[in-house]
């Protein structure tokens, strides 16, 4: 931790919420995740007949409406009565945004000293998220014109996430949503830190939304390479297996999380639970816009984003992988770890997407809940699947079984398709 920075300067995240197949309250991810539980099915909410791709994490059947219900006693009337409007005219992924949003702020009991509104701002992490709603409405559309969603020009953009938001919680600080593929969340992560840091505002909030894959999209992905396609489709529980030899692809998955971030001095002032400090967070590029990863680029920004903590290696105690199941990015990753952290025994690295598959843009919202929720467990879900270690893979990846372990701080990997890199450290905060 920086000596420099003043506990006004140093952001921590008092309110979470997560929403994948293993659950969608905190307690239900962290059970599932140490219970080995995959996420992994088939999909359901859309016709396969015709893709490659079968297998995937399955939130299609999900009652908002019952969620909804759920929540009644704990927000305020007329926030209630807002968000069962607004979820009931959005579409799928948008209503699940709302229904994150309003966990994590219950979860930040936001209504303890909670700043004025007029300087919390509201960041989307992600891009082209509802994907599946553009597709049917283009499917009517190609059937019959008039019969598209009147609403679909607002309800198709991104923007309507954080707008319904906003509109929730009547959050009037500034507004906007962070594109960078799979390193979104901890691209929004970054640039909300810079919000309250140099900017002015009291808090904010980082909603990463379940991307709502269509048909089209995944076959597409699967021509690519990119995905699993055919191997699994009778046993998808095994198709995600970072750094085993027969991994061929990443599995794609709905899920989503929401962080709520504010100064420590602000926290400690009223009182407020904190999970986490966000340590450091910060992005490159690696000027390739192929999916192809680079060792180089990775180890570059994991140093630079030690040295913005003030850290050393050695001061990491878990690596939470970006490991999507990929031939050759688990491979680059493994790499660049190795080569900032080399052999040292006490650092463990697991990978949340052979439990949960890749939720994409969300993913690095999602997984570090994960390992903020490992961390305060002092123990770390196993890697699944890793039946044959690739034998360019020399690191502790909690192969064989949970592993109990002191996490002082941990590193977040998060390398989206562009050469976007995007990595952040979070750690414990001492009481006082």
């Amino acid at each position: 931790m920086p000596t420099t920075l003043h506990d006004h300067h140093r952001i921590v995240v008092t309110g979470m919420s997560v929403h994948t197949p293993l659950g969608d309250t905190l307690d239900a991810f962290i059970e599932g995740l140490l219970a080995g539980r995959s996420a992994i099915s088939h999909w359901k909410g859309f016709d396969t007949s015709q893709i490659y791709a079968k297998v995937g994490g399955d939130l299609s059947g999900y009652d908002t409406a019952a969620a909804v219900a759920g929540l009644r006693t704990a927000l305020p009337d007329a926030t209630w009565l807002r968000l069962s409007r607004l979820v009931s005219r959005a579409p799928f992924s948008t209503k699940l945004s709302l229904l994150l949003a309003a966990r994590a702020m219950i979860d930040a009991r936001c209504e303890a000293g909670w700043p004025s509104t007029h300087r919390v701002a509201t960041l989307v992490a992600g891009h082209n998220i509802n994907e599946l709603y553009a597709f049917e409405n283009r499917t009517r559309f190609d059937e019959q014109p008039d019969w598209i969603d009147a609403l679909m020009s607002l309800n198709r953009l991104d923007t309507d996430h954080g707008g319904c938001v906003s509109e929730l919680f009547g959050l009037r600080g500034p507004l906007y949503t962070v594109g960078g593929a799979c390193a979104s969340g901890n691209l929004a992560l970054r640039l909300a830190v810079d919000e309250i840091r140099y900017r002015g505002q009291d808090a904010a909030v980082v909603i990463a939304p379940v991307l709502d894959y269509n048909p089209l999209e995944l076959h597409a992905m699967a021509l690519m390479g990119a995905i699993t396609t055919t191997s699994f489709n009778d046993t998808p529980a095994l198709a995600s297996r970072p750094w085993d030899v027969r991994r061929e692809g990443f599995v794609p998955s709905h899920g989503g999380g929401c962080l709520v971030l504010e100064p420590l001095s602000r926290a400690r002032e009223r009182g407020a639970h904190i999970h986490a400090e966000v340590l450091a967070v910060d992005a490159s590029s690696d000027a390739n816009h192929l999916p192809n990863p680079s060792a180089d680029g990775q180890e570059l920004l994991m140093r630079r984003v030690l040295d913005q903590a003030g850290l050393h290696p050695d001061d990491i105690d878990y690596v939470n992988a970006h490991a999507t199941s990929t031939p050759l990015g688990d491979v680059a990753e493994a790499h660049s770890i190795s080569a900032v952290f080399g052999s040292r025994p006490g650092l463990k690295v697991n990978a949340p997407k052979s439990i949960l598959g890749h939720c994409c843009w969300s993913a690095p919202t999602v997984e570090a809940i994960a390992g903020i929720l490992q961390m305060n467990a002092g123990v770390l879900h196993r890697s699944l699947n890793i039946d044959d270690l690739a034998p360019e893979v020399t690191l502790d990846v909690c192969r064989e079984r949970n592993q109990p372990h002191h996490v002082r701080r941990f590193l977040k990997n998060s390398f989206g398709f562009g050469g976007i890199n995007a990595i952040a450290i979070f750690g414990r905060v001492s009481p006082g």
